[in-house]
Order: structure tokens, then sequence, then C-alpha cells
């Protein structure tokens, strides 16, 4: 009888368990639904809401912006003794490296500002378009808007990050939508190799001063073994090109600097 006794109890212990399972279940449910529905419900963004979002955003990527361009620059005061250094130890092919690196460095730098000066002005179209929806009622198409976020898409760092921004605008009603060409940017590198060469020289002589130019003419003139010149640029020539700015980037820049001061 106690046996009995003792499989009842757990039967009902068991059937307890499995309705408080159920209504749990039903719980969350409920609250999912309710999630479901408070999304419908809520209302969207005004137009200076939406505003205030997509400046954050942009505010974030020049700051990013920033720190990129802080990096190659405390990289740069460094390697300019560097380039002092090798210059009075008549080491010509390592100053040339390093001012060839420093060249290229600036052109990312360029281009950087460029990035920054764009991400500025979609910030202040935007701004004036939502002054226009205030008096209006809706967004207004902004080609300005368009144009600049399709130029920054070119750009492989922030091709993601414009990508998505894109989509919130066209969402939004602020631009069309659209297919980049981001990567089939046909620019002509061709004489890249022999303006860079002429940029290094003028470095070389802001950096080493009197210490180059007491040099023998043979010394000056020494060139550092580069590839031979090509109808279309790689991969790496054409990222520095046209300014990624990234952190992989940063990194082979100071790794080549590296190797040259050692």
């Amino acid at each position: 009888s106690d046996s009995k006794s003792n499989g009842i109890i757990a039967q009902r212990r068991s059937s307890k368990i499995l309705e408080f399972g159920k209504k749990n279940s039903e719980i969350s449910r409920s609250k999912k639904e309710m999630k479901r529905l408070m999304k419908m419900i809520k209302p969207k963004p005004g137009p200076k809401q939406q505003l205030r979002d997509w400046q954050k955003k942009l505010r974030h990527e020049c700051l990013n912006i920033e720190r990129q361009i802080r990096d190659i620059e405390r990289e740069e005061r460094k390697v300019q003794k560097d380039i002092k250094g090798s210059a009075k130890r008549n080491d010509m092919v390592t100053a040339k490296g390093l001012a060839r690196d420093i060249v290229r460095s600036r052109r990312i730098v360029k281009r950087l500002y460029e990035n920054k000066a764009q991400l500025s002005s979609i910030s202040m179209h935007l701004a004036e378009s939502v002054g226009t929806a205030v008096t209006v009622g809706n967004l207004s198409k902004s080609a300005e808007v368009m144009n600049l976020v399709n130029n920054l898409m070119k750009v492989p760092d922030m091709a993601l990050k414009m990508q998505e921004f894109s989509k919130e605008l066209t969402k939004a009603g602020v631009i069309d939508e659209f297919v980049s060409d981001a990567v089939d940017d046909a620019l002509d590198y061709e004489d890249v190799e022999d303006e860079i060469e002429e940029e290094v020289e003028k470095v070389l002589t802001a950096i080493a001063g009197e210490t180059a130019a007491q040099l023998p003419e043979a010394v000056k003139k020494e060139k550092i073994n580069v590839p031979a010149r090509k109808t279309k640029i790689s991969p790496e020539e054409e990222s520095i090109a046209q300014g990624v700015g990234n952190e992989e980037e940063l990194e082979e820049i100071g790794a080549r600097f590296a190797k040259l001061r050692s």
C-alpha cells in the first residue's frame, strides 16, 4: 500500500511539473507576442531623431579616421629620425626605402582626410533635408548625399558600413536604391612610380637636408630596387591609391617601416 501511495504522489508531482512547464511555455509565448506587437505599434522615429542617429554614426566614423591618421603620423615621426641616421651613414638604400613608405603613407593620410570631409558633407546635407522635412512634412531625396555615399562605398574599409547606412537612407526616402561600382574603379596609375620617385627625393631633401646634399653624387643617385612598372596596379597599390586606412593597412606600413629600420 505504501508503494502504491508513493506512486500516486509521484504521478501527481509529475503532472504538476508538466502543468507548470506548460504555463511557463504559454507565458514565454505571450511575452514574445507582446514584444512583436509593441514593435508593430511603436511609432517610427521622426526626421529629427533619425538625423541624430545618422549623425552619431557619421561622427563615429570620423573619429575612427582621425585615430588612423594619428597612428600613421606618429609612426612617420619615428621614421624621419631613422632617415637622418641612414643618411649620415651614407646608407641611401635604407633612407630611400623609408622615404618611399613615408610618401605612400602620406597619400593614404590625404585620402583619409578626403573621406572625413565627405562624411561631414553627408551630415550637413542630411541636416538640410531634415530641416526641409519639418516644413514639407517628409524627407526629400538628395542627389548630393547619394553621390557622397556612393563614393565612400568604393573605399574598402568603409564599404560594408556605408552599404548598411545606404539601406537606412533608402528606407527613409533620402536616396534611391542603387548598386555601387565599388570594385570597378578604372583609374590609371601608369605613372605612379615616377611620381612617387619625385616625391621621395623631396622627402629626402626635406628630412635629411644638408646631410644628403653633402653625399657624393653617385650615392645620392643610388636607387632602391623596385618592381618594373605595370599597366595594371597590384591590389596593394590600388588599396593605397584609394586611401585604405584600415588597421591591417596600418600594421603593414608599420611592418615595412620596422623592416627597413632594422
